[in-house]
């Protein structure tokens, strides 16, 4: 008899122990699909001559079922370890948030808001004015606005102000961010005709001034977040570019990718300008993100003059592109943190990765690693080396910032076997491999994440 004819049939699994568990626990629908998707593989492999005789057995079948309904009932986005080292990891969802705003979004979404409720005058109110008060207050602005991606936010503003004219832009800022997001790709959708100037490394003023015509109906700058270019070059600066704006009655707009509110210079973090910056430069427009440097939600955040904003408020792309209740609850909470910048710098946990010493950053590991061995076996090996982190989120690319890593060997396992078996556990832990080990980076690695790590490891070891 062929392993191929020993493949047991839907209904024989269904009468073994383990499987009846499963049935009691879980609808019956879910728990038939598993099995065919058991009996799909056990079929493949016998093909492929990999199937053994041990594999038909009805433990090692009945647990394969169990695992496929784990998987199959599984939420697909969940809780990650970060431990790469890249703050903000945009394939990790970017900026963590503080605890307190954790609780407020909990709060929000548990039952009914008064999202688009005055409570006040007992009528209709604005989503908006849960936080254009508080930005306005944090920026120095006249007026704000948020959307649901900084994306949205530069869309919409070229389409509200600049729809059907050219928008003059330094050929230096022509730039593609990740998921192939082209500033020239934006300004085609948003009706505007793109006008270069300059070249690639060195834009002036005279650039702009002679680029203006009648058709001209915005003057864009944007920050170049996520590259540098270095050595011979000349760009025009934000306060230059409102002169220019004021002298010929042309609105100026800057997109500043990531939103910096803290001017993080004193921790040796430097080139990144604030919003407050542009603003107080009399910028007309200015757009960031709300999930990067700032440490909140995914939100596309405007500020600047009134007269600009307002008609933003009022153009039908909005409704398209509004922030949701869950989002605005996030970024409320965490704008009120940044009235206070110690507590800033305390709770939102980008902030305090980022500014994190080297000497807080070998205790951390040190005090990890002391929680790991309390709980995994001898054959799981931890030591701690010199490395750097990234900022990431398409900010300070050329910035490295020191840390401590944890370097994890496990006996049998190879660090690409453990990189591989690592991030498909319950709790999927991510980490890199350099000098020929897995590696953990304290600096972004959170208090919480002991307990993920350590039953990881010991799955691991067996």
């Amino acid at each position: 008899m062929t392993l191929f004819s020993r493949i047991p049939k839907v209904d024989r699994i269904l009468e073994q122990d383990e499987v009846k568990r499963l049935l009691a626990g879980h609808p019956r629908p879910t728990v038939l699909a598993a099995i065919r998707m058991v009996l799909d593989a056990l079929r493949a492999e016998a093909r492929a001559g990999s199937l053994r005789e041990e594999d038909l057995e009805d433990g090692p079948v009945a647990a394969r079922v169990g695992r496929e309904v784990a998987r199959s009932t599984a939420c697909s986005l969940r809780r990650v370890v970060n431990g790469t080292g890249v703050v903000i990891h945009t394939n990790l969802g970017r900026s963590p948030l503080a605890e307190r705003v954790r609780q407020r979004v909990d709060d929000t979404a548990y039952g009914y808001s008064n999202l688009e409720f005055d409570l006040e005058r007992g009528e209709r109110g604005s989503r908006y004015s849960h936080v254009e008060k508080l930005l306005c207050e944090l920026t120095g602005a006249e007026a704000a606005l948020v959307v649901n991606n900084n994306a949205a936010a530069v869309l919409l503003a070229l389409s509200a102000l600049a729809g059907g004219k050219e928008v003059i832009v330094s050929r230096g800022e022509l730039v593609e961010i990740g998921g192939s997001f082209r500033i020239p790709d934006v300004m085609q959708q948003g009706g505007a005709v793109l006008r270069e100037v300059g070249t690639t490394n060195r834009t002036h003023p005279r650039d702009y001034r002679q680029a203006v015509t009648s058709e001209t109906g915005l003057l864009l700058k944007v920050h170049s977040s996520n590259f540098a270019v270095v050595g011979f070059t000349a760009e025009v600066t934000a306060p230059e570019m409102v002169a220019i704006g004021r002298e010929l009655g042309l609105p100026v707009m800057a997109d500043i990718g990531s939103g910096c509110l803290i001017d993080l210079s004193r921790f040796g973090i430097r080139g990144e300008p604030t919003v407050q910056e542009f603003v107080s430069a009399g910028v007309d427009v200015v757009t960031f993100s709300g999930d990067k440097l700032l440490g909140g939600p995914q939100a596309g955040i405007i500020v600047g003059r009134k007269a600009h904003v307002d008609p933003l408020k009022k153009h039908p792309l909005l409704r398209a592109i509004r922030i949701d209740k869950l989002t605005l609850a996030a970024l409320e909470g965490t704008l009120r943190l940044y009235r206070d910048e110690r507590q800033a710098l305390a709770e939102i946990p980008t902030l305090r990765m980022l500014t994190a010493s080297a000497e807080e950053l070998r205790l951390r590991a040190r005090q990890f690693m002391r929680r790991l061995r309390r709980g995994i076996p001898s054959s799981v090996r931890l030591a701690s080396l010199d490395g750097v982190s990234q900022v990431g989120g398409g900010a300070y690319p050329l910035l490295e910032l020191p840390t401590t890593l944890i370097a994890v060997d496990v006996d049998g396992v190879s660090p690409q076997e453990m990189e591989a078996r690592l991030r498909r556990m319950a709790v999927p832990v991510i980490g890199r491999i350099n000098r020929g080990r897995f590696l953990l980076d304290a600096r972004t690695l959170l208090d919480d994440d002991a307990p993920a790590v350590v039953s990881a490891l010991r799955e691991l070891a067996g």
